[in-house]
């Protein structure tokens, strides 16, 4: 530390032994006092010291903002909390009386929440930021507008040209670059602990919130993009006024690179670059998403140690980032240690990893899939999270994210687990191979598995009997909308309420996935007028059948090369059957038809005797970004503050497209 404060004592010109006293400046090094050098030498010191000084302030005021905004959020929650699901009486005769309390109480929540979401629910400049709902984005802008005023407010803009000591006509051109480098630098420094605290699974932000950890992805990366930005300013900023503006030259330049602390600022910027990079799309899928994980994880830290040499005046911000990253990994281990540690075969307690059975679909064309179903030993989560795997047999150093398609109940002491997923490549690819190899050696298989969970949000907790259910599921995305149909299954039945599963496989043989589900859900399909359909996307003829045989099935085939024409998916979907399941073809071989999505939710709103509608989502990212736009046109504040509760559209989505 005295090497840095020697080297920024000669570039301040800054006379220590004539000073009678120093001043402190709270992330910043000591200055002299008085200034005895010349006018403009002390001017420029009186510019430099100032304007960190209000940077520090802003950086406080930011971070008061961010607390101020979180505790609001907590107070409102408990002041105007969403009614649960548990705390409602259902199947009884005062089930509309209460219903009508609730609305009565929540009108003014629900009004703001509906048009909240009919402006900022859908997609926005996709091509910029992806699959992003507008409200990330605004909350993107609002954040990146504050940093740029308060990046550049409070520095008085001036040139100061100073001679150098024992160098006659020799001059240093100092000018407003030098504070307005450092205060961009200590910005990359102040938000440092909140990218972290955003990108932790363990977040304290969802328990404080009460959304999930995958909500804040978005503004993790674009926040260290920003960081980004910041810290090629403040070491571009730096490097012109050492090599250009400071003489003479390249003796200045010279003694300036060799100091520590400006080697450590070089190193912190590589690394930064780095993470850069690695965490661009194309970067990602040059080197591996997990490589690209592994890498994150560690060039993060090593960057923080590199910006604690690099200015420890700075710690701070440091310590706190390095001590939520710690809290996520230490958490993450115990709860994974915590879930298996159970007793082993021998009699004694110890780690054992659960055994689950292996069911595989084969599919060319699209990617096989694999099934998997074991019981574990634990308390039963929520439905809607998910929990990460690790197939040991393939490799111990990934996990992925799943989501148990079966409700989650405690029996005996243990709780089942069910999974399905479609190789594509990477982990999936092996698990696929794996399943297929052991199958074809014997006609049962398992593999052992190490979970780390849950995770994710609670999305059933909030469903009271006023609510109507559509769930919309793409491929393999059914298991996230399958627990919310099973658990409305076992409850009694809500008049007026509809409830709809909208699914759209590529195959019908797709739907043996979850044969035992779907049984279970049509069964009770009489009793709460559940709706089944199922679109076939991309089938020409039956091969075997999939379901029972008293469910219907309306083929509606596209018809290439002839004069024929195909018919709309309008009139498809005008195609009604009287059976618990409508299986609809709508594609053909070698291409794909999708369900009209737009009309299947509007239809169904419009369907609604009373009550609001959620909308339960799970598939490609193209399909959810259609559902954001399509429930946003559904939503009316005005209509909802006016009591019709019909245009009171929820969206609750499997948003974890990256993974």
């Amino acid at each position: 530390m005295a090497t840095m404060e020697d080297g920024l004592f000669a570039r301040h010109i800054q006379n220590f032994s004539e000073a009678t006293s120093t001043e402190k400046h709270w992330g910043y090094v000591d200055r002299a006092v008085p200034c005895t050098n010349d006018a403009g030498s002390c001017a420029y010191l009186d510019q430099v010291y100032g304007a960190h000084d209000l940077t520090m302030l802003y950086t406080g005021i930011f971070w008061a903002i961010v607390a101020g905004i979180l505790l609001i959020w907590t107070v409102v929650r408990r002041v105007f909390p969403t009614p649960r699901a548990d705390e409602v009486a259902t199947g009884t005769a005062d089930t509309e009386t209460l219903v009508k309390k609730i609305s009565q109480r929540s009108r003014l929540r629900r009004t703001a929440a509906s048009l909240i979401r009919g402006y900022l629910l859908p997609d926005s400049t996709r091509f910029v930021f992806g699959r992003t709902t507008r409200l990330q984005v605004l909350i993107l802008v609002i954040l990146a507008s504050y940093l740029l005023i308060f990046s550049f407010v409070g520095i008085v803009y001036q040139t100061w040209i100073t001679p150098v000591k024992k160098m006659p006509g020799v001059y240093n051109t100092r000018t407003s670059l030098g504070p307005w480098s450092d205060r961009v630098g200590v910005w990359a420094y102040a938000l440092t602990p909140l990218s972290i605290l955003l990108s932790s699974r363990e977040s304290i932000l969802s328990q404080i919130t009460g959304l999930p950890y995958q909500s804040f992805n978005f503004l993790h990366r674009w926040l260290g993009y920003i960081i980004v930005i910041q810290g090629s300013l403040h070491t571009i900023g730096w490097t012109v006024i050492e090599v250009r503006l400071y003489q003479p030259q390249p003796t200045v330049a010279i003694e300036w690179i060799v100091q520590p602390y400006i080697i450590w600022g070089v190193v912190a910027q590589i690394l930064l670059l780095m993470i850069f990079i690695l965490s661009t799309p194309w970067g990602i899928r040059l080197t591996g998403y997990e490589f690209f994980r592994k890498a994150h994880y560690v060039l993060a830290m090593v960057y923080i140690g590199a910006c604690y040499a690099h200015w420890e005046s700075l710690r701070c911000f440091l310590i706190p980032g390095l001590i939520i990253w710690g809290l996520d990994r230490g958490i993450r281990f115990t709860r994974s240690a915590l879930i298996h540690y159970q007793y082993l075969p021998s009699g004694s307690m110890g780690f054992k990893a659960a055994q689950a059975s292996l069911t595989y679909f084969p599919d060319a064309d699209h990617g096989d899939v694999v099934r998997m179903d074991f019981q574990q030993p634990q308390d039963a989560w929520s439905i809607g999270k998910h929990f990460y795997l690790c197939f040991t047999e393939c490799s111990i150093w990934q996990s992925h994210p799943f989501t148990p398609l079966n409700l989650p109940k405690v029996q005996d002491g243990v709780v089942s687990h069910s999974y399905i997923l479609r190789a594509k490549k990477g982990e999936t690819k092996n698990i696929a191979a794996l399943a297929a190899k052991k199958l074809a050696a014997a006609p049962s298989a398992t593999t052992p598995v190490i979970l780390s969970g849950p995770y994710g949000e609670l999305i059933v907790e909030h469903l009271t009997p006023d609510v109507n259910v559509l769930c919309v599921a793409g491929g393999t995305g059914i298991t996230y909308v399958l627990p919310v149909l099973l658990s409305l299954a076992e409850k009694p039945e809500i008049n007026d309420r509809r409830i709809q599963l909208v699914w759209a496989v590529r195959r019908k043989d797709d739907t043996r996935w979850i044969e035992k589900e779907l049984r279970i859900i049509r069964k009770a399909a009489k009793v709460h007028k559940i709706q089944i359909r199922v679109y076939v996307t991309r089938e020409g003829s039956s091969k075997s059948p999939s379901l029972s045989d008293n469910i219907s099935e309306k083929d509606v085939m596209a018809v290439k090369e002839t004069g024929v024409s195909a018919p709309s998916i309008s009139s498809m979907n005008e195609v009604r059957t009287n059976s618990t399941v409508d299986v609809q073809r709508i594609g053909g071989e070698g291409f794909d038809r999708h369900p009209d999505l737009n009309k299947v939710v509007k239809d169904f709103v419009e369907g609604t005797v009373r009550g609001s509608t959620s909308v339960y989502a799970s598939g490609p990212g193209s399909m959810i970004s259609d559902l954001r736009s399509i429930v946003a046109s559904c939503n009316s504040g005005a209509k909802v503050w006016q009591g019709n509760e019909r245009y009171d559209v929820k969206l609750i989505c499997d948003d974890r497209l990256e993974w």
